[in-house]
């Protein structure tokens, strides 16, 4: 009879499913594979600027609040005129207002999800760092002991290597200017005219 109940009402695994399952992992690897391709997917819409250039176009066009930029956009639609000057009709300024605003957003979020890279991995070199300086500090210790004597090679590479990172680089020597071979202008012949 067990038997013909257990086949007829097999047991339900609830445990498995009230078990949290782990999320799942993702790699760097496959996060620089997909901004790689969403770069690529861009790309008309990308302009990357050089720090002088962005600097230029900061200066020369400084960023109008929202009303004013609507307000101008409203002369461009008040008369022809206008808009042939300027060389688009209001409709299609607007237009590029609204995809500038959008992409706004994205920039933004973008800025938040490097931040937040950034933020991790300082956390994870951190992390490795604490690690690292409690291994080289345990393994001093037991280096001491004959019985430990394969981690002395070890500690006085990691010792050596450590001691190699405080040293001071030297700075690098600029050349000094070779001092000047010409004349002041006062002694200088003047031409005859």
């Amino acid at each position: 009879m067990t038997v013909k109940n257990q086949t007829l009402n097999p047991p339900t695994t609830t445990q498995a499913a009230d078990t949290p399952q782990p999320a799942p992992t993702i790699t760097p690897e496959s996060v620089f594979e997909q901004l790689r391709a969403l770069h690529q997917q861009i790309d008309a819409e990308l302009a990357p600027l050089t720090s002088d250039q962005r600097r230029k176009i900061k200066v020369r066009g400084q960023r109008q609040s929202n009303e004013i930029l609507q307000s101008s956009i409203n002369i461009i639609a008040t008369a022809d005129i206008i808009s042939q000057a300027v060389g688009l009709p209001a409709d299609q300024v607007r237009q590029m207002c609204d995809v500038s605003n959008r992409w706004t957003a994205v920039a933004d979020e973008l800025r938040s999800l490097l931040n937040g890279v950034e933020g991790a991995n300082l956390v994870r070199q951190q992390q490795l760092a604490d690690l690292a300086n409690r291994a080289y500090t345990i393994g001093s210790s037991l280096a001491g002991d004959p019985a430990n004597v394969a981690l002395v090679p070890h500690v006085e590479e990691t010792k050596r290597l450590k001691k190699l990172a405080r040293r001071k680089k030297p700075a690098p020597q600029n050349p000094q200017p070779a001092p000047s071979t010409t004349t002041p202008a006062s002694d200088a012949p003047t031409a005859k005219s």
